[in-house]
C-alpha cells in the first residue's frame, strides 16, 4: 500500500494529492461527494465507495488507504440523505449509485482518473448497491462487496427475520428525508428475489468479485446474508471471499479489511 509514483524522480513534478468536492446529478439531484485523488501524474484507477444504511459509517479510512495506493476512491451520499436533496428509497440508492460511475468518468480529465478502470467497492446496503450496480453495468471493471445485506433474502426470509428489518429500518431514519420504516419495508417485499444477490452470479461471471463477510455480524449474519451468495458466485474463477471474525463494521480488523480489498483491486485492477 505504497504511493505508486515512484516512476516520477522528481518530487517537485509530481502533483500533489488533493481532496476536492464533487458533485454529479442523478435524476436531477446534485449528489455531493469527497474525491480522494492521489500524488502522481495518472490516470488513477477509479474507487467508488458506497456506504451502508444510513450512513454513519463512510469508511473514510478506506479511502484514505485507497488513496495511499494510488485509486481515487469516491465517498458520497445518496439522494435523500445527510442534507442532500430528494427523496430516499432503496430504488433511489441504486440510481445514484449507477450514477456515480459516469459521473466519475465526466471527472476523468479534470481528475486525472481512468475511465477504463472503475471498481465498485460497498459496505451492508452499499455492498448490495455494488453488486448490483455491477451487474447491471458491464463496464464496471470490479466489485468488492463488504458485509452486504442481502434484500431479496431478507423478504423470503420467515416472519421474525423479516420484523427485524423492519424495526431496524425504523431506528436509523434521523438523517433520512421522505422515507419511513414501512416505506423502505414494502420496496424491499415488492422486489423480492429480484433483489436476491444469489441470482447475480450470471451477470458477474467472469468479473472480479470479492465478498468479505463479519463472523459476529448480527446486522447481516452470514449463514442468511454471504453463505448463500458465495456458493452461487462459487463456479467463477474471478470469485474470492473471506470472512474476518469481527462485527458488522470490522471495528477491530479494520487494517486487515483494507488490505484485501487494495490486494484484491491490485491483482484484479491494474
Amino acid at each position: 500500500m505504497t504511493e505508486r509514483w515512484m516512476h516520477d524522480p522528481d518530487p517537485a513534478l509530481r502533483p500533489a494529492a488533493h481532496t476536492p468536492e464533487v458533485r454529479f446529478d442523478s435524476a436531477g439531484i446534485p449528489l455531493l461527494g469527497v474525491l480522494h485523488v492521489p500524488a502522481g501524474p495518472g490516470p488513477h484507477p477509479i474507487a467508488v465507495l458506497l456506504h451502508g444504511f444510513p450512513g454513519n459509517e463512510r469508511n473514510f479510512d478506506l479511502a484514505q488507504a485507497l488513496r495511499r495506493a494510488g485509486y481515487a476512491a469516491l465517498v458520497f451520499h445518496y439522494r435523500g440523505s445527510w442534507g442532500v436533496g430528494g427523496t430516499y428509497s432503496w430504488g433511489n440508492v441504486l440510481a445514484d449509485a449507477a450514477r456515480a460511475v459516469p459521473g466519475m468518468r465526466s471527472l476523468a480529465a479534470r481528475y486525472s482518473l481512468d475511465p477504463q478502470r472503475v471498481a465498485l467497492v460497498g459496505h451492508s446496503l452499499g455492498g448490495f448497491a455494488a453488486l448490483m450496480t455491477t451487474a447491471a453495468d458491464p463496464s464496471v471493471r470490479a466489485v468488492a462487496a463488504l458485509a452486504s445485506f442481502d434484500f431479496g433474502a431478507v423478504a423470503q426470509a420467515p416472519d421474525a427475520v423479516r420484523r427485524e428489518a423492519h424495526a431496524m429500518f425504523g431506528s436509523d431514519l434521523f438523517p433520512l428525508r421522505g422515507t419511513s420504516a414501512d416505506a423502505l419495508f414494502d420496496e424491499m417485499r415488492a422486489a423480492g428475489p429480484a433483489w436476491c444477490l444469489a441470482g447475480l452470479a450470471d451477470a458477474l461471471a467472469g468479473r472480479p468479485v470479492l465478498l468479505v463477510a463479519a463472523g459476529n455480524d448480527t446486522v447481516t449474519p452470514p449463514p442468511l446474508h454471504h453463505a448463500p451468495v458465495a456458493e452461487a458466485y462459487s463456479a467463477s474463477e474471478s470469485f474470492e471471499h473471506v470472512t474476518f471474525p469481527t462485527d458488522h463494521v470490522f471495528s477491530d480488523h479494520r487494517i486487515a479489511l483494507t488490505k484485501a480489498v487494495i490486494d484484491f483491486l491490485d491483482r484484479r485492477l491494474r
